[in-house]
């Protein structure tokens, strides 16, 4: 495709989103203006490049030398085994699950591959919530639980990481199948998982005490488990943290999640003197409320999986999908921006006045796994 074909896009916004939809769409892009005066593109942003480009062929990435311009033609997603990537310490791994997820389903063969960084910060969703809670997402437009696993073999907490966490994901066949996921049941079930590195152990009982003491108020069914690590497998960095899972009587899964940790490389110049950090008990209680906020705003997702479940259902089959969500979330909302333009999918959005939710109908893209059938 010629040069004058590439899509032009302008600013650092969804660059994670753009990179993504660019390349299951297999449309060049062009970016310009990027940070242009603020040193253009971050290392999180270089190294999620190097990562698409560890799992693709027949790609060409062109970047200028202040890195405010891009030019990306997108290739064939291979996929590949034994794969390694260091996710850097800028950004947590979470930034890289869900690009990974989305072209793993539609690469050559399936994704096996080892990423290095930070489990559990305060930007990213936790590796917990993407075991827990997106990975089962898929279930719904029809991605088999076989074959789809995330690992936590080492925790590492801001500033210096060292965690690690091993993502298989299987490719589909040919499609998505679309999905009619409206009913968000009544909540159940409480599960969770708390982390502590490189700190007391006794910091995780705390933690579930407290959040323990708000959700009992509720419902009975509430278990929390305990992840403390040391030694390696505790990264290099001292922190600790919850995620928590509603389960309700439809099978959706509400999630939230919270870590304490001294800030990172980012933030680390701008305050000389280390913070004072949450304590446990304020941090189980936060968690607590943040769940029950996301239990009460109602939809078969939590705020932060809208964008993630809005892609998926673009890029099914040309049928109807319906799905209802709590209040839309800026974050969603420039997600159905870049599905319109990338995918030429138009949702109708029509608000539920009595529940506060918002129901979002959409014929899919009918985007099919090309690479498989080239093989």
């Amino acid at each position: 495709m010629g040069r004058d074909k590439a899509r032009r896009l302008t600013g650092s916004r969804h660059f994670r989103q753009r990179m993504v939809l660019a390349t299951l769409t297999s449309t060049p892009i062009a970016i310009e203006d990027i940070r242009a005066g603020d040193a253009g593109l971050r290392a999180h942003e270089v190294s999620l490049l190097r990562l698409i480009d560890k799992i693709s062929d027949h790609h060409s990435f062109e970047l200028n030398e202040t890195g405010t311009k891009l030019r990306y033609k997108p290739g064939v997603i291979v996929g590949g085994r034994d794969l390694e990537h260091d996710c850097g310490v800028h950004r947590g791994i979470g930034y890289f699950l869900e690009p990974l997820i989305l072209l793993g389903l539609f690469s050559r063969s399936p994704i096996s591959i080892r990423l290095k960084g930070i489990t559990n910060d305060t930007k990213d969703p936790s590796v917990d919530t993407f075991r827990m809670v997106t990975l089962h997402m898929l279930k719904h437009f029809g991605v088999p639980l076989e074959g789809l696993e995330l690992k936590i073999e080492n925790r590492g907490a801001p500033p210096l990481g060292g965690g690690e966490v091993h993502l298989r994901v299987p490719n589909i066949n040919s499609t998505l199948t679309a999905a009619n996921w409206i009913d968000e049941g009544m909540v159940k079930r409480i599960r969770g998982v708390t982390f502590s590195t490189r700190v007391s152990p006794q910091i995780e009982n705390r933690i579930l005490y407290a959040a323990r003491g708000i959700f009992n108020k509720f419902i009975p069914d509430v278990h929390i488990f305990t992840d403390h690590r040391s030694g390696s497998s505790g990264g290099r960095s001292a922190g600790y943290g919850v995620s928590v899972v509603a389960e309700t009587t439809t099978g959706c899964l509400i999630s939230a999640d919270a870590t304490v940790s001294y800030p990172n490389i980012d933030e680390m110049s701008k305050e000389s003197e280390k913070p004072e950090l949450m304590s446990p008990e304020d941090l189980g209680e936060q968690v607590a409320k943040m769940l029950l906020d996301e239990v009460a705003q109602g939809g078969v997702v939590d705020s932060t999986h809208q964008g993630l479940l809005f892609i998926l259902c673009a890029l099914c089959p040309p049928d109807v999908s319906r799905v209802r969500v709590g209040q839309l979330t800026p974050h969603a909302i420039e997600t159905l921006r870049n599905i319109r333009d990338f995918l030429d999918v138009k949702f109708i959005i029509k608000p539920d006045p009595n529940s506060n939710t918002v129901t979002l109908k959409c014929v899919g893209a009918g985007v099919k796994n090309l690479a498989r059938k080239i093989s």
